[in-house]
């Protein structure tokens, strides 16, 4: 992991809120401890050895949950951080984008 992406994860360099996801911020939360709480389900079933496939298809589950989140996490930052960066102009909203275009990038990898 690089510096930068590091800055990112631990949210170090990262502007103050308030971000695009906050007024939905309580949703947001919902949704990942349902994740959370498939994740938990895969660890039992592979406690209590599962058949393989029913424990993918539980991993599969998970993950579209993950990126649904993922993907709404992006509408509300495109729509909230990067288009207030385009009002104003100038390097802040090149910044913007790229650091949009860099996070497409990384969902696209997974």
């Amino acid at each position: 992991m690089t510096a930068e992406q590091q800055d990112h994860s631990t949210g170090a360099g990262s502007p103050p809120g308030p971000h695009g996801y906050s007024p939905h911020k309580a949703d947001h939360l919902k949704r990942l401890r349902r994740v959370e709480g498939q994740v938990r389900g895969l660890q039992r079933m592979v406690e209590e050895d599962v058949y393989c496939i029913d424990v993918l298809t539980q991993v599969s589950a998970a993950t579209k949950a993950l990126q649904s989140f993922a993907l709404q996490l992006l509408e509300e930052h495109l729509r909230h951080c990067v288009a207030d960066a385009a009002r104003q102009g100038g390097p802040e909203a090149d910044a913007k984008v790229s650091e949009a275009t860099a996070a497409i990038a990384r969902l696209l990898r997974t």
